[in-house]
């Protein structure tokens, strides 16, 4: 029996596969396994509880924790019981905490460590509807979430949760996940159990999961894509390995040799980086073989079209140097899927050729989120866009260039916000915001962001996201942002690769002591204007950038300037370094 509620799959897990590691988590060392009778018992205790301290239906309550086993029992524990999920980033700044709790009215929240709650602890006489706060690590002064549950064994609510769970609907509001806002205040994407259920058993048609596979979580719980694919991996019935953490990665990947796992290109990047840098510091032979194998794997097309002597090239590469890359990521890798943002091609091409597949695909919160991803079925695969739309979802573009979805993934709408959801859904349609095209009446490729599309002095139209990506291919800049809104030329922001670039100036003879130093250096700044050079060929001249500035300090979501998924806050690096901008034009 297909689930129709999220809580629905902890008992076909447990009817269909009862494995012993559904859930793990790295304590003291060791790979501690939570079985899938564990896990609903847990959760199942939990709601006993929840009933015990007055939960009633429609109640909010917010994790705010790393990826861990108790993030899924709890949320599989509070929604069974009738509540809502008001899921919060655990580095989410005071400011917007204070807002999205009150404005959720949220009730109780779970966190995970002495740090999260101390943070709450200190907000908590400025919410008003904040009863009570529980830890998941045990913490002096807190009370630990084994309280609720314990309480839960001591009377055993069965009739009450079954009744609870009988009254809960396919299309009742199951969480409510805020989108980071960059001027105005986040807002409240509301989405049923349907919503995400329906994209979780859309997205097992180009996903093959089975019950054999391991699967390593790193990207946040509390962002939708994680959430959804959580909610597949049960579907499933895989085994889900949490991360330690983003520091740990590389550890834990050597360790649970998973066969899937998620990341947003900023992460894949860094990845690439780093196997390209021990490449440098390779010598003789050993370097001019990994070169030669990377350069082919650039150029990489699929479907054998680059020919049968480039085929047998390829074959040698991966014997010789990619299979050193699939080791590195455990050596079971099927596919990494990967979204939030744009990937660049070049890397699609050369993990392709590597063995390691990325499946690009994209969606948003308010759509579950998935809308299209690229896959390994037949022809379903196309380098530069995010794939075939999926099962059950409509796509159309507007006469404008925008995207506009419709389909069961589509939200409720915006919490307490009818005015924001009118805007954005109309006859069934949701307008996203951004631009795109279909390839071959088949891929989906994004062309830009329509509400960072500016106009020029001149009257023309740029779109900064594509200049970006390509600028992003280069060894040399690391983050970037394209400017120029009614302004006579397009200009970029650039943090370099600081990495990159201190071991090439090291190559070169060139000293310094800081990044600005680095930042400022003459050769530097003329070898970053060749890369600039190389992108502005193959745009048209109108969009070539024309100045541009080295940033010394890259950009951070601790700072304020990138989203949780690592995506740049434009009006906020626009304010930050607006004298910049001003030197740039004047």
């Amino acid at each position: 029996m297909e689930p129709k509620r999220l809580f629905d799959l902890l008992p076909r897990y447990s009817a269909n596969y009862n494995k012993p590691d559904m859930l793990l988590a790295k304590i003291d060392g060791n790979w501690l396994p939570f079985s899938s009778e564990m896990v609903l018992e847990t959760a199942n205790l939990l709601s006993y509880g929840l009933f015990q301290m007055g939960l009633q239906k429609g109640d909010k309550i917010s994790i705010i924790s790393n990826n861990r086993p108790e993030w899924v029992i709890a949320n599989m524990g509070l929604l069974q019981a009738g509540g809502i999920n008001v899921p919060v980033y655990p580095t989410t700044s005071n400011v917007e905490l204070e807002y999205i709790l009150n404005h959720a009215s949220v009730k109780y929240v779970f966190v995970s460590d002495a740090s999260l709650y101390k943070t709450i602890s200190k907000l908590k006489s400025k919410l008003p509807s904040l009863s009570e706060i529980y830890t998941f690590d045990q913490v002096d002064g807190a009370k630990h979430w084994s309280e609720i549950t314990e309480s839960g064994r001591s009377v055993l609510n069965i009739n009450l949760l079954e009744e609870t769970k009988q009254s809960i609907k396919e299309e009742d509001l199951a969480v409510i996940i805020y989108t980071s806002g960059t001027t105005a205040n986040p807002k409240g994407v509301m989405l049923s159990h349907r919503n995400i259920l329906s994209n979780a058993l859309a997205c097992s048609i180009p996903f093959k999961f089975d019950v054999s596979h391991r699967i390593l979580s790193f990207l946040p719980l509390n962002h939708i894509f994680e959430a959804m694919l959580t909610v597949l991996y049960i579907y499933s019935g895989v085994s889900i390995y949490y991360a330690e953490s983003l520091e740990k990665i590389s550890d834990n990947i050597r360790e649970v040799k998973p066969h899937y796992f998620t990341t947003v290109p900023r992460l894949l990047e860094k990845i690439y980086d780093k196997i390209v840098a021990r490449g440098g510091e390779l010598k003789g032979i050993k370097r001019m073989l990994f070169f030669w194998a990377l350069n082919l794997g650039l150029r990489y097309e699929l479907d054998g079209k680059n020919g049968w002597w480039y085929e047998f090239q390829l074959k040698i590469a991966n014997k010789i140097i990619f299979n050193k890359w699939r080791e590195a990521l455990g050596g079971n890798v099927i596919s990494i899927i990967s979204g939030g943002a744009a990937l660049q091609p070049r890397l699609a091409r050369i993990f392709h050729a590597a063995g390691i597949p990325v499946m690009e695909g994209y969606g948003l919160t308010e759509t579950s989120p998935v809308v299209a991803v690229n896959n390994s079925w037949p022809d379903s695969i196309c380098f530069g866009t995010v794939g075939p739309v999926i099962k059950d979802v409509e796509v159309e573009i507007a006469s404008d260039g925008e995207i506009l979805v419709k389909g069961p993934n589509v939200m409720l709408g915006y919490y307490k916000d009818p005015e924001a959801t009118a805007e954005a859904i109309k006859d069934e349609w949701f307008y996203t915001g951004d631009m795109g095209e279909m390839v071959e009446n088949k891929f989906l490729k994004i062309t830009g962001r329509k509400k960072e599309i500016f106009k020029t002095s001149g009257g023309k139209f740029i779109s900064p996201q594509n200049i970006e990506n390509a600028l992003k291919e280069s060894r040399f800049i690391d983050q970037v942002m394209v400017i120029g809104e009614f302004r006579k030329f397009p200009a970029a922001l650039i943090v370099p690769d600081y990495v990159f670039v201190k071991e090439w100036c090291r190559r070169k003879g060139i000293s310094f002591t800081t990044n600005q130093e680095m930042s400022k250096h003459e050769r530097v700044i003329s070898r970053i204007s060749k890369e600039v050079d190389k992108v502005n060929k193959k745009h048209s001249h109108y969009e070539m950038i024309k100045k541009f500035e080295l940033l010394s300090i890259p950009w951070t979501i601790d700072a304020g300037e990138l989203t949780p998924k690592q995506s740049v806050k434009r009006t906020v690096v626009l304010k930050k370094y607006q004298d910049l901008i001003e030197k740039i034009y004047s």
